[in-house]
């Protein structure tokens, strides 16, 4: 349990420092807006780290590195609830740990730590919703949840045989590349509780109210969390064993 706690910290810390680095970097580059070009690079680094992560600390952990993924393997079965929480802790502390790094770089490079707000961006295109906060965090929560379905039932359908597991890895990539590519115009793509948690405790920095930090948690964290849940529902419904039987 120790190696896999270990493993999921650093898949989850690594995730983190390729995707949202890559997401920083060209946010600052281009003056806080993001072209289509910048678009695809960053859904391609989060696709290329957790290909990464499939093949190196998946078969000691699963690679993760996602409290939404860990949530649905546990709805599954495949985790207890108290390795799921155990999986939930060192994700957490991955990403902060590679939240930290990267505020730090940004703090160096630009002379302030506000642009760790780039870590998660939140809401980007429904902003122009501006004076409906609450209409705002709705849609955002619905958007993420909407992502985090896609990606959670690919995870589920690509990991459910093990005959599948040479080529599973590249089919979450391509997931997940999808995903981002899809939200990040949208929400800035969560899809993640840990890196949202993470990303906005640093971006609290930039003198933004509480109140709203607050608000922007919810589509971050909550939007996944119903995304997964949804995602097992309907793939044990249409895959699950109680379906099997009933088939037979």
């Amino acid at each position: 349990m120790v190696k896999r706690f270990a493993a999921e910290a650093v898949a989850t810390m690594i995730l983190v420092l390729l995707g949202c680095g890559t997401a920083m970097a060209f946010t600052f580059n281009g003056g806080g807006m993001l072209d289509t070009g910048a678009m695809v690079a960053i859904a391609g680094a989060f696709g290329v780290s957790i290909l990464l992560l499939a093949y190196t600390v998946g078969p000691i952990s699963g690679g993760h590195a996602n409290p939404a993924v860990s949530f649905a393997k546990a709805l599954n079965k495949e985790l207890t609830w108290k390795e799921f929480c155990i999986y939930c802790c060192a994700q957490v502390l991955g990403a902060f740990v590679g939240s930290l790094l990267l505020a730090m770089v940004m703090w160096a490079w630009k002379s302030g730590i506000s642009g760790a707000t780039h870590l998660y961006n939140g809401a980007i295109a429904l902003e122009n919703l501006e004076g409906k906060k609450p209409m705002i965090v709705i849609l955002s929560t619905m958007a993420e949840m909407g992502l985090t379905f896609l990606f959670v039932f690919a995870v589920l359908g690509l990991t459910s045989k093990k005959e599948w597991s040479s080529f599973a890895g590249i089919g979450i990539a391509i997931a997940l590349f999808g995903v981002h590519l899809c939200g990040i115009p949208l929400t800035g793509t969560s899809v993640n509780p840990a890196r949202a948690l993470s990303a906005q405790i640093f971006s609290m920095f930039n003198g933004e109210e509480l109140g709203d930090k607050a608000l922007n948690l919810i589509p971050g964290i909550v939007g996944p969390f119903l995304g997964s849940f949804a995602a097992w529902s309907a793939w044990h419904g249409f895959f699950g064993k109680k379906s099997q039987e009933k088939a037979a």
